[in-house]
Formats: structure tokens, C-alpha cells, sequence
């Protein structure tokens, strides 16, 4: 634990001027930014009396060992320039509005030739057009089902929506009329695009002018004798009715405001807000964080406006008005910056009377009903975090808690599929961006297999050392951003290293750990394995291992850290294993390499359809000829092909490296130490922990 009084800057050095600081930690790495009005006034503050500051402040700056700043001119710079750190560096001090769940959105997207509805959820992207957030996904399909009958767009995926254009037949919703069925030609691409105009113009608040053009419309049907269309627009104005009965009308002037709310104690804080568009409530997300220091009311709205608007697509979440409790104090230059995003003037308010009082109580409600039940959850809890870390450090006699872990696991099936995981747990959560992967490429038993991953992964943290001048590499790295790589500017994989490695499994595993470490000439990082048998904690060079309490909290966060590990290596072994199985029937057809076997999965969509194809079926299939689809189908069971199969009666696949004249069956291709993906394609409810 460093003490602050080691790094304190001359206090003469520090100007007292706007700017931004950042508090480093003993590798370089940011763990907290921050802005000031008077940069002087604000860091001495850090360096008073440690026993006399917040919890979290005093946990902060006993973890750093250097701070440093920049000057601006404005605090509007100042409010830009922390935005772009603390998205650059990731701080872990910092009030992160993170949610505990993924928030689902309908999404619209305007960026594809015939623009899709559908239900997304994670990171957005440029060119679609989001409503929500929505509490649930049941609630965007209910919302969805009422609108396709007014409004028919395509909702289907592009690979639906492909093969219905190569059959030349729509799907259901083309043939009961929730969908116009672009993809067979029954509209024109400018058609279908007015449709989903007319769609966004609805979600985004012009009701009224859609309601009156449509009564219009079944007025001069009815007039006309057009009695059928005329019901069929009652019933689409039926339709609307309900949807916009689901949004409650609650500010009657029209209103596109956002409602912020706090409820919060000494450690923690629990943020809802309330998205209103044309006076109806359109959407509710719910946040709680952690206070680092002693945040007033009106620091709490400085963070949630600086971090929530402040994306790429802030000009389109950035309302013209936001109703909160309290207001900053600086509330004018907040003003000014959320102005910018959206490309109009923006106004923070505290309502006093009225309508808009009475819809910011009811947010807080939410947000004092959101923090009781976050403290039901015990792994939530700070206090019971740094609990457990605490016992951690005092079982394995360690001088600091351990902030970062690391836990390794090995999954295999008599040395096939040998894969590992390494999971991340920092200050007692699992991190899971940190994630990480790895095929074992030699081993065929747990103890090898532990000793190249852990190989594999300090190597690299030894490269990254090496890379930012520790040990004598010449390489040009930027002071600055140390975590960064000068040749891609992403972070660098690896490059911290943790506080604590834990692996599964006892004596013998944790010997092979502490053997590796031994050889890279690593002896500041703590290790420990924890068995399952009696959950034992193995550390090494001792003979018996330390015994924990059942009831000891450090106990419970190794356990969680193992089994997420466990969970993370069976996952990701599974789906390796379930690739090989379903490719290996197709290993040993000639000129069938890796592309043309995806080719036919994805026309076909199983192996048991491919199975029960003809010959003639195969073949139609674009690339491939009559020979080849004979010997797929022997190969899957079928008749054999009379004389074997030609390899000339077509090229040969560019795809496959493999000569036709020597079928060899294909390695499965080693996949690289990777970071597990963040969202799938189609973003629809995706979930990083899942099978990834």
C-alpha cells in the first residue's frame, strides 16, 4: 500500500487553473480521472489527512503511486477532455454507469438497403435509429405486432430474407400482411423505405398527424364505397390507439425531456431516468455505482450527463431538456456541452410545482426502491468486497489486498480439445472485457497444460514490460498511455499484471504454476490453487494447505472466480468440440475445403438436412458439381459414387490448400488468445457471458 505523501507534487507546481488530472498506479495504468476548477485546490485536497477521506477516496490514493494534469481554457474543454480519458483509459475509481443487465432496443436499421425492425441490444452503431431503452424484450415484440399490421417492414435477418428472394416465396408475416415481402419484389426499395419513414416519425412522437391522415384516408374510402379498405384503415387506427395506450401520456405539453433521479447512502448511489418524448413515456434504465469520493447531489448529475450523453450517437439521445434534482456546479458549461452534442440548446432544470414535480417523484421512488434491492445482493455489496479481499490477503499472508485476480481452468476430454480460460476479478467483480481464451496447442494433460497457459499469458505481460522501456527496449512508447500500443493505439493484451493467480486445482497444479513464474523470473505476484474436493487452499512450497472458513467471505469470491473460470473453459471447449464433430463427416471429400463446407451448412442449415438431400439437390447448390455432390453423399452415408468421385469435373476449390489428389482431413484452425466478443452481428440480445 504506497503512501500518498511519496508522490505529492510541490504544491507551487501545481497551477490553479482549469484542467483534467489522472492518478496512476505502480505499472503506468490509469485508475482515476477527474476535472477541476482550480487544478491546485482540487489535488491537494487528495493528500489531507488519508483517515480523514472518503472510503473509496482513501482506497484510491493509497493504490496510486504518481498523478499528473493538463491545463484548458474552459471548463467545457475540461468536461471533454475527462469524457475522452475516462472512455480511453477506463478508470477503475471512476462512477461508472454501467448497467447490471443489457437494456433491449428497438432498433431501426436506416443504414441497409431495406432498413429492418428489430430488437438490439449493446453497443450502438452508426446508421440504425434506436427507441427504448425497454425494460424488457416481450414488451418491443407487443409494441412491434400492433405496428406491423400499419406499418409492414421487414423485420426478418438478412439470411431469412436471402432465401426468401432465391425461392421467390415470402415468409408468414408476407402472407397475413405484417410484412410488405420486399425481399420477392412486392415493393419497391423506395416503398419499403416510406413505410419505415412513416414508422420512425410515429415512435419518435408525430402521432397526431399520422391518426389524422389515416381517419382521412378511411373518410373518403367509406365515401368512395370502398368499404373493405375503409375497414382495414379502422382497424389500423385501432392498432395505433393501443400502441400509444402503452406509452402513458404524462406531461401534456408535448415535452421531450429526460427525468433524472438519485436515492443514495455514504458508498453507493442508484441512478433512474425516465425518458419522455412528445409527453409519453418512451423508455426507463436504471443505474448504481459507486461513489469514489463525497459526491453531492449535483456532482452525481455532472457524472451521469458526462458519461451517459456523451457516445457517438449523443446528438440523437440528448433530449432538449433535462429535469433533475439538483444541479451541478457547473451547470452552464454542462449546458453548453450538451448543447454541442445535440446541435441545439439544451436545458438543465429542477422542477418546483407541477406536472414536472410531480413525474421527477415518482423517478425517485424508482431509484430509492432500486437501491434497496441492490443491497439485497450480496455481491454487489462494498463492504463485503473488500471483506473478502481482506481475508484473502491475511490466508495467503500477502501486504496488499489483491485487486486484480486472475483464475486459470483447463477443460479437455482425454487430452482432445485441450482449452483454457483466464477470468478477471477486479476489486471483487468480475471483469469480464478482460476475459480471455486460449487453445492449448501441446499439451494432453492438466499440469502441462496449466504450464504453457500461464507460459503464454506472463510472456506477453514480459513483452508489454519490455515494450514500454522497463527493462531496456529501446522501442518509442508515449509516457502518456503506456497501457496503449504505438502501432494499432488500442490497449495492449496482458499488459497488467495481477495482484493474485488462482488456479484450479491442488499441490500438483499450483507446482506447475509456481515453476513457470520460477522460469520467468516473475516473484511479485501471489499464487494459490483452490481444490474442490474440500476446497483447500494450496499455496506453494507448503506441505498442507491453509483452511478457510465455510463461512468466510475471501472463501466465497475464490469459489465464485473458479467456477466462472469452469464455466468460461467448458463453454468454449464445448463449441470446439461440436464444430469438429459436425465438420469431420466432410474432412475426406476432395476439392471440399473449409469455405465450400460452411457454403453447404448454410444452404442446407444441418448436417441432417445435407444427409437427407439428393445428389441433384447438392448440385444445384451454386459452385458445385455433379461428382462433388456425389461424393458428399457417400461420404455422409448415402450410395456411393459408381467410379469414386472425378476431381475434374470441376476447379478446384480455392479455398482448401489441400490437393485433391491426396485427401487429407482438415486440423481444426487453432483460434488465437482472444478477447470474448461484446455482441454478436445482429446485436439482438446478446449476452457476454454466454457460451462465448
Amino acid at each position: 500500500m504506497a503512501d500518498p505523501s511519496t508522490y505529492r507534487p510541490p504544491s507551487g507546481s501545481i497551477p490553479e487553473l482549469p484542467g483534467v488530472y489522472r492518478f496512476r498506479d505502480a505499472t503506468g495504468r490509469v485508475i482515476y480521472v477527474g476535472k477541476a476548477k482550480n487544478l491546485r485546490s482540487r489535488l491537494n485536497s487528495y493528500f489531507a489527512d488519508p483517515y480523514g477521506l472518503h472510503q473509496r477516496t482513501r482506497q484510491m490514493v493509497t493504490t496510486a503511486a504518481s498523478v499528473d494534469w493538463i491545463t484548458v481554457g474552459t471548463e467545457v474543454e475540461a468536461l471533454q477532455q475527462e469524457y475522452t480519458w475516462i472512455k480511453e483509459y477506463d478508470p477503475r475509481f471512476n462512477v461508472r454507469y454501467r448497467d447490471d443487465k443489457s437494456y433491449p432496443y428497438l432498433a431501426v436499421t436506416l443504414d441497409e438497403e431495406f432498413p429492418r425492425l428489430q430488437v438490439m441490444r449493446g453497443a450502438k452503431r452508426k446508421g440504425v435509429r434506436y427507441f427504448g431503452p425497454y425494460s424488457h424484450a416481450w414488451a418491443i415484440r407487443e409494441t412491434l405486432d400492433l405496428l406491423l399490421r400499419v406499418f409492414p417492414a421487414r423485420t426478418c435477418s438478412k439470411g431469412v430474407f436471402k432465401r426468401a428472394g432465391q425461392i421467390g416465396r415470402p415468409c408468414l408475416l408476407g402472407y397475413i400482411g405484417k410484412c410488405s415481402a420486399p425481399c420477392v419484389g412486392s415493393v419497391t426499395a423506395a416503398e419499403h423505405r416510406q413505410i419505415v419513414d412513416d414508422f420512425v416519425d410515429f415512435m419518435a412522437g408525430k402521432t397526431d398527424t399520422l391518426i389524422r391522415r389515416l381517419d382521412r384516408e378511411m373518410m373518403a374510402a367509406s365515401q368512395e364505397l370502398e368499404f373493405e379498405r375503409a375497414a382495414r384503415l379502422r382497424d389500423d387506427l385501432a392498432a395505433l390507439r393501443r400502441a400509444m395506450e402503452k406509452q402513458t401520456v404524462v406531461l401534456g405539453d408535448g415535452t421531450d425531456a429526460d427525468v433524472v433521479a438519485f436515492a443514495e447512502d455514504p458508498l453507493e448511489a442508484a441512478v433512474q431516468v425516465f425518458h419522455v418524448r412528445g409527453g409519453r413515456v418512451r423508455g426507463q434504465r436504471g443505474w448504481v455505482v459507486e461513489k469514489t469520493e463525497d459526491l453531492s447531489t449535483g456532482d452525481l448529475v455532472h457524472h451521469f450527463c458526462s458519461q451517459v450523453y456523451g457516445g457517438e450517437q449523443g446528438e440523437t439521445d440528448v433530449p432538449r431538456e433535462l429535469l433533475v434534482p439538483a444541479l451541478p456546479p457547473d451547470d452552464d458549461a454542462l449546458a453548453d456541452w450538451l448543447s454541442q452534442h445535440r446541435g441545439s440548446r439544451v436545458s438543465l432544470r429542477v422542477p418546483q410545482r407541477g406536472d414536472k414535480k410531480a413525474l421527477l417523484d415518482t423517478v425517485a421512488r424508482n431509484a430509492h426502491e432500486a437501491l434497496a434491492r441492490h443491497k439485497l445482493k450480496r455481491s454487489a455489496d462494498l463492504t463485503t468486497r473488500s471483506q473478502a479481499l481482506e481475508e484473502i490477503a491475511e490466508a495467503l499472508g500477502m501486504d496488499t489486498a489483491p485487486l486484480r485476480i486472475e483464475c486459470y481452468d483447463i477443460s479437455q476430454i482425454q487430452g482432445t480439445d485441450v482449452v483454457a480460460s483466464m477470468v478477471v476479478f477486479e476489486d471483487g467483480l468480475a471483469r469480464k472485457s478482460e476475459y480471455r481464451r486460449f487453445v492449448i496447442k501441446g499439451a494432453t494433460d492438466d499440469l502441462s497444460a496449466i504450464s504453457e497457459v500461464l507460459r503464454r499469458r506472463f510472456a506477453r505481460y514480459l513483452d508489454s514490460r519490455a515494450e514500454t522501456g522497463e527493462l531496456g527496449d529501446e522501442m518509442e512508447i508515449d509516457p502518456d498511455r503506456p497501457g496503449i500500443d504505438p502501432r494499432t493505439g488500442k490497449p495492449r493484451r496482458f499488459a497488467y499484471a495481477p495482484q493474485l493467480v488462482v488456479v484450479d486445482g491442488g499441490e500438483p497444479q499450483v507446482r506447475a504454476a509456481a515453476a513457470v513464474l520460477r522460469d520467468l523470473g516473475i516473484d511479485d505476484i501471489a499464487l494459490c490453487g483452490l481444490a474442490k474436493r474440500l476446497e483447500e487452499v494450496w499455496i506453494p512450497d507448503d506441505q498442507f494447505p491453509v483452511i478457510m472458513p465455510r463461512t468466510s467471505e475471501g472463501l466465497y469470491l475464490l469459489q465464485r472466480a473458479r467456477d466462472e473460470a469452469h464455466r468460461f473453459a467448458i463453454t468454449f471447449h464445448r463449441e470446439r468440440r461440436s464444430k469438429r464433430m459436425t465438420a469431420s463427416q466432410l474432412d475426406g471429400v476432395p476439392g471440399l475445403g473449409e469455405i465450400r463446407r460452411k457454403v453447404l451448412l448454410r444452404h442446407f442449415g444441418s448436417v441432417k438436412r445435407l444427409t437427407a438431400a439428393t445428389v441433384e439437390e447438392i448440385a444445384s447448390v451454386p459452385g458445385f458439381g455433379l461428382r462433388t455432390a456425389e461424393a458428399i453423399k457417400a461420404a455422409l452415408g448415402g450410395e456411393p459414387a459408381p467410379n469414386g468421385p472425378a476431381a475434374t469435373d470441376e476447379p478446384a476449390a480455392t479455398d482448401d490448400p489441400t490437393p485433391p489428389a491426396e485427401p487429407t482431413p482438415a486440423p481444426a484452425r487453432p483460434a488465437p488468445d482472444e478477447p470474448i466478443p461484446t455482441a454478436t452481428e445482429e446485436g439482438d440480445e446478446s449476452d457476454v457471458s454466454r457460451d462465448a
